[in-house]
């Protein structure tokens, strides 16, 4: 609706020059009257005035004797707003490049920037954004490339000065028998090197170093002190009964109370990480069974500490297996985490399993039963055995039921080595 108001003071011109006109935009407020021009407020928008010359009678008009025009504004809002839309992805991908300056050049130089509007990405969502997965394809690819004769020795014993790789425990420790970096990483240990404690009840499955250990609470998991990610999250949906003797569902239940098949137990978790100088192979940590596999495609960032205690869930967002079965106290999983340039997880007597694909579909899972007509009991795994491998290193996640008396052996931040021992009864 248009409303046009003249003013009575001065008597109206005999003829209006309909080309210099201003319009006032005002945005009508609710609870006024809206017959009085004086109970309106201004809006804040700039005036529009259109050019031109006075008419030839009574010259410029006076400026009480203008039209005002008062309209709905929601045409207006809405043409603003897809103007806005529109400029949206340019300015994303313009802000790339500038928040990586942002937060490499010194002295705040790109500060100014951020007064004329322009916000940069926070680091979560800029490390988020990097194509982890492309680039452990590549590193991959890079690790496959057999090297020269002379060049083993000196790449190998750089690799070997940095990260603190002890080749005296190596099966092989001469240099020159690796022909590229993944039959370095992939090396195996002397019999003797890592011998199996037999007298606990759970042993380390690999070495590397203790991030955090003790009982699930409110089907929260401790990734790094203070930093926890969801049970349900990290595992996945409730497997079928028929291939684990979970508790009935019940709407009371939990998902951690129905992970638990016996009364009086609880349910622990052991995070370990393995640096790129650790060993990479990782074996059972206790006699169990494993009846089931399921395969998280997802990021692979970095699992490092201090990443960790940086990214929330980063767990749950990066490509793992996931091995759940049972021992002689119940349920038992054992969680292999992918990282940066660590896409490749390979387990022995899983041939189908393929990580790190091109093609995959974001929160997506693929599961695989152990159990058949043909193989009731899954896969039988010994204390010790070889399990699987890693490239370069990552993160091994325990998650299992036990009695209440269970003690774990462990402190914080400690290092570990392959059959040491983690807890017993």
């Amino acid at each position: 609706m248009v409303r046009c108001y003249k003013a009575l003071s001065n008597p109206p011109p005999s003829c209006y020059n309909l080309h210099k006109v201003k319009i006032h935009v005002r945005r009508p407020r609710s609870g006024n009257g809206g017959s009085s021009s004086s109970s309106c407020a201004r809006d804040p928008q700039p005036q529009l005035e259109s050019s031109g010359r006075a008419g030839s009678a009574g010259g410029t008009p006076n400026r009480r004797t203008r039209f005002r025009l008062q309209f709905p504004q929601l045409a207006l809002r809405r043409r603003l707003g897809q103007l806005s839309c529109m400029s949206r992805p340019a300015l994303k991908l313009r802000s790339w490049p500038l928040t990586i300056l942002y937060y490499l050049l010194p002295f705040g130089a790109l500060k100014p920037l951020t007064r004329v509007g322009w916000r940069p990405m926070s680091r979560v969502a800029l490390y988020k954004s990097v194509p982890t997965r492309l680039l452990s394809r590549a590193w991959g690819r890079l690790n496959q490339v057999e090297l020269p004769t002379w060049l083993r020795k000196p790449v190998y014993s750089l690799y070997i000065w940095t990260f603190g790789v002890n080749m005296k425990e190596a099966a092989v420790e001469d240099l020159h028998h690796y022909r590229n970096l993944s039959e370095f990483f992939r090396r195996k240990l002397k019999p003797q090197a890592r011998p199996v404690c037999c007298a606990h009840s759970v042993i380390s499955p690999s070495d590397g170093k203790i991030l955090n250990f003790g009982q699930v609470k409110n089907c929260e998991v401790e990734q790094v002190k203070g930093v926890t990610y969801s049970l349900e999250s990290f595992l996945g949906p409730r497997i079928s009964t028929e291939e684990l003797h979970f508790r009935q569902a019940s709407p009371g239940n939990s998902f951690q109370q129905q992970l638990v098949t016996k009364e009086g137990n609880e349910l622990y978790h052991c995070v370990i990480y393995l640096a790129p100088g650790d060993y990479h192979c990782f074996h059972s940590p206790t006699d169990w069974r494993v009846s089931h596999r399921r395969h998280f495609p997802g990021s692979l960032m970095s699992v490092n500490p201090g990443v960790a205690r940086w990214i929330k869930e980063l767990f749950c967002h990066n490509e793992r297996v996931v091995l759940t079965g049972d021992w002689k106290h119940g349920f038992f999983s054992l969680t292999a985490v992918g990282a940066t340039n660590v896409g490749s997880i390979r387990i022995y007597f899983d041939q189908d399993l393929h990580t790190n694909s091109p093609s995959y579909s974001k929160g997506s899972y693929n599961d695989f039963s152990f159990i058949s007509n043909n193989n009731k009991e899954g896969i039988p795994m010994r204390k010790g055995e070889h399990l699987g491998e890693f490239n370069l290193g990552s993160t091994i996640v325990l998650i299992f039921e036990a009695p209440k008396d269970f003690k774990f052996h462990l402190k914080a931040g400690q290092k570990i080595r392959f059959g040491e021992a983690l807890g017993s009864l």
